[in-house]
């Protein structure tokens, strides 16, 4: 149980970071550009991915076994994309917007296919 406490407790951690992130990236705020801002995301996100391969390993759900948890990676791989988009490669700030925007509808998704277990059940977005 204390690795998908610390695991759920990254998932809420990364997003809020990145919901902040993103509205200084919006409204031009230096406290984008802080080393902090740089940093404390890998780091968290490593700790978010060591957590998730300890609890398949413990659970022996693996992706590309188990369907939901292959939807999962995908939507991360879309999140992820998106997130650089938005907050480092968008070369305007309609691009980095719609990127952050479309960021946060893969997180939800991924978010609530962990909850139901089901690769359909974020598909409403």
């Amino acid at each position: 149980m204390l690795v998908k406490y610390i695991h759920v407790t990254c998932v809420v951690i990364t997003f809020v970071l990145f919901f902040i992130r993103g509205l200084w990236m919006i409204f031009d705020s230096p406290l984008a550009r802080q080393k902090w801002t740089r940093r404390l995301p890998p780091v968290i996100d490593t700790v978010l991915l060591v957590s998730a391969t300890i609890l398949a390993i413990t659970l022996h759900q693996y992706p590309f076994v188990h369907s939901w948890l292959t939807a999962k990676v995908i939507g991360l791989l879309f999140y992820i994309g998106l997130g650089m988009l938005a907050i480092t490669y968008g070369h305007s700030k309609k691009i980095r917007i719609t990127a952050w925007v479309l960021a946060q509808l893969c997180f939800v998704y991924i978010v609530l296919v962990a909850l139901n277990k089901s690769p359909s059940a974020g598909l409403w977005l």
